[in-house]
């Protein structure tokens, strides 16, 4: 099993309409074979002075079976349909791909 961590950077207050579009996606990405998680994550602003507060990301957390299945995630209709969707609403992703040690 491999657990993602993708951080999306939207556009100002782009975010409500990623987080919308990744609603509807969602269920589809669920039914994919070899997904056991996919959730979108928004900071929660708290007293703690380590936290940072991004109002413009949000972080997927997700697992899958292994590494192929999270590629053929990628190349999905539905994925593709939904990149094509948030367009310029989704100013850069980064990825992080962990396992356990």
């Amino acid at each position: 099993m491999i657990h993602v961590i993708a951080t999306l950077h939207t556009a100002p207050g782009a975010r409500s309409r990623v987080l919308q579009a990744l609603a509807e996606v969602t269920p589809e990405v669920l039914a994919e074979a070899g997904c056991l998680a996919y959730q979108p994550l928004i900071d929660l602003a708290t007293d703690m002075a380590a936290q940072t507060v991004d109002p413009d990301s949000i972080l997927m957390f997700e697992q899958w079976q292994s590494v192929e299945h999270l590629q053929a995630h990628l190349q999905t209709s539905h994925m593709r349909r939904y990149r094509e969707r948030v367009g310029d609403d989704v100013t850069g992703v980064t990825l992080r791909v962990l396992t356990l040690p």
